[in-house]
């Protein structure tokens, strides 16, 4: 009863051949999605754009989505404010089955939560908070301390316990992140997610990991100068990666109580690009700006 077609990607083939397959059989078994009702659909990405505020990819199931709609997706509400299509072009109106880039929701919502849309503000605002404050409870249901470092000492015998604050630059990344920890099984240890977001790490974020004991993973992302501070004042551990496999390795370390840093990442000083130059002999030029701290020759650099 299933079709099957052969394609490839890579090199193009078969893939009108899916398409005409897919046809066919919504075809032949009269699959259709309702226009005139009220918009629900899955969240495909989402990010937070530095110019344009949290942005999410959505695939409209059932519905039409237009600009001025206000819409509920997982913890957080919003009032579409722009639409793109998948070339990039703006829109107005989007029906079923169509993927659409939206502007104008409060946070950046997870990859794969439902959305809908709906006429009242208040009411979405109410279902965000109420799913948001559920959502809070589940994750702060646990909040015994450990750390990378301390995880090793603990060798009593009881379950030990590695609580973690995942940050990522967009919510793709978030998942990978999540499904690779998440195949870390090491008997007598456990990790603990805390909460997982995109975007820097901000206040609130310190805030939840005094709060939970819990350190913090940033992937392709940094905290800003007294956002740092404010962490290094309680004790709160911020780990920074770009190599996700670096990451698996580290806390899979941890978690054997193996974890023995032969390196310690020392910040003198940061800066921001304020121009780019290129010249064909030497390469890119980064002209900076030094916004704290020092920068000297030789050092060694990561940008994001």
């Amino acid at each position: 009863d299933t079709m099957f077609c052969q394609i490839s990607a890579k090199v193009g083939t078969g893939v009108n051949d899916l398409l005409e397959s897919i046809l066919i059989l919504a075809e032949v078994e009269d699959y259709k999605a309702n226009p005139d009702r009220i918009a629900t659909g899955t969240v495909i990405e989402a990010k937070l754009d530095k110019g344009r505020g949290p942005v999410a990819t959505l695939l409209v199931q059932n519905g039409t989505v237009k600009i001025g709609d206000i819409i509920v997706v997982g913890n957080t509400f919003g009032k579409i404010r722009a639409m793109q299509d998948e070339l990039g072009r703006q829109i107005k109106v989007a029906g079923p089955a169509k993927p659409v880039e939206i502007t104008g929701i409060a946070e950046v919502p997870f990859a794969g939560e439902k959305f809908m849309a709906l006429e009242d503000e208040r009411k979405a605002r109410a279902i965000a908070e109420v799913r948001a404050q559920n959502k809070f409870n589940e994750e702060m249901g646990s909040n015994r301390a450990a750390s990378l470092n301390d995880i090793m000492s603990e060798s009593n015998g009881e379950l030990k316990v590695l609580n973690l604050i995942i940050k990522c630059d967009v919510q793709g990344s978030i998942e990978a992140v999540k499904g690779l920890l998440q195949k870390i099984e090491i008997e007598g240890t456990q990790i603990n997610i805390i909460a997982s977001s995109v975007g820097g790490v901000v206040e609130s974020d310190v805030n939840l990991a005094i709060a939970s004991s819990a350190i913090m993973i940033c992937f392709n992302v940094r905290p800003i100068a007294y956002v740092a501070d404010m962490a290094k004042d309680h004790g709160i551990e911020i780990r920074l990666y770009s190599i996700i496999y670096k990451l698996q390795e580290d806390i899979e370390k941890a978690a054997k109580g193996m974890l023995d840093p032969v390196f310690e990442e020392k910040i003198t000083g940061e800066a921001e690009v304020r121009e780019l130059f290129k010249i064909s002999r030497i390469g890119t030029i980064a002209g900076s700006m030094v916004t704290r701290g020092s920068i000297v020759r030789g050092g060694t650099i990561r940008v994001i």
